[in-house]
C-alpha cells in the first residue's frame, strides 16, 4: 500500500481530528481537575479544626494536584503529537514517572502489602532507567543516515549529546 492512497489519507485525517478532540477533552479535564483541587483544599481547610491541614488532608490534596499535573503532561503529549505527528518517548516516560510518583506520594503504608510496595519499587526503577536511557543515549536514527548528505546533522547531534552529558 502506498502512503498516498486515498483511504489511508482519509483515515489519517480522521485520526488527526480525533486527536484534536482528545486535546479539547483533556483541557476540560484539566480545568475540572483544578476546580476539584481548589474544592478539596477548601473543604479540608473549612473542616474542624478550621484552617489546619492534617497529614491525610495534605495527601488528599497532593493526590488531586498530581492528577491535574499528569493531565497537563498528557495534554502536552497530545499537542506534541499533533505538531510533529510523532510520539516522543522521552515525554511519555516523564509522564509515566509523574504518574508513579503520584502513586508513591499518596500511598498509605499502613494499608499496603509488602508485595505491592516491591511492585511499585520495580516500576519506579524500570521507568527511571528507561527515562535515563532515552535521555542519555544518542539518536541512532539520525547518526546512521546518509553520511555525505547529513554530515552536518551528525555533528550537530554529537554536539547535542556532549552538551547533554555536561548538563
Amino acid at each position: 500500500m502506498k502512503e498516498s492512497e486515498p483511504l489511508i489519507q482519509k483515515l489519517q485525517i480522521v485520526i488527526h481530528w480525533s486527536v484534536r478532540m482528545l486535546a479539547i477533552l483533556m483541557v476540560f479535564v484539566i480545568v475540572m481537575g483544578a476546580v476539584d483541587v481548589a474544592w478539596t483544599l477548601y473543604q479540608r481547610l473549612m473542616s474542624h479544626p478550621a484552617y489546619i491541614l492534617t497529614i491525610s488532608d495534605m495527601l488528599a490534596t497532593f493526590g488531586a494536584f498530581m492528577a491535574v499535573l499528569i493531565a497537563i503532561e498528557i495534554f502536552i503529549n497530545i499537542t506534541i503529537y499533533l505538531r510533529d505527528d510523532v510520539i516522543h518517548v522521552k515525554i511519555v516516560m516523564a509522564t509515566a514517572l509523574m504518574a508513579i510518583a503520584r502513586k508513591v506520594i499518596i500511598l498509605d503504608l499502613e494499608q499496603t502489602e509488602p508485595a505491592y510496595l516491591y511492585g511499585i519499587a520495580s516500576v519506579v526503577i524500570a521507568i527511571s532507567i528507561g527515562y535515563w536511557l532515552v535521555a542519555k543515549l544518542p539518536r541512532f536514527d539520525l547518526l546512521e543516515l546518509t553520511p555525505s548528505i547529513l554530515e552536518d546533522d551528525k555533528s550537530k547531534v554529537q554536539k547535542e549529546d556532549k552538551n547533554r552529558s555536561i548538563d
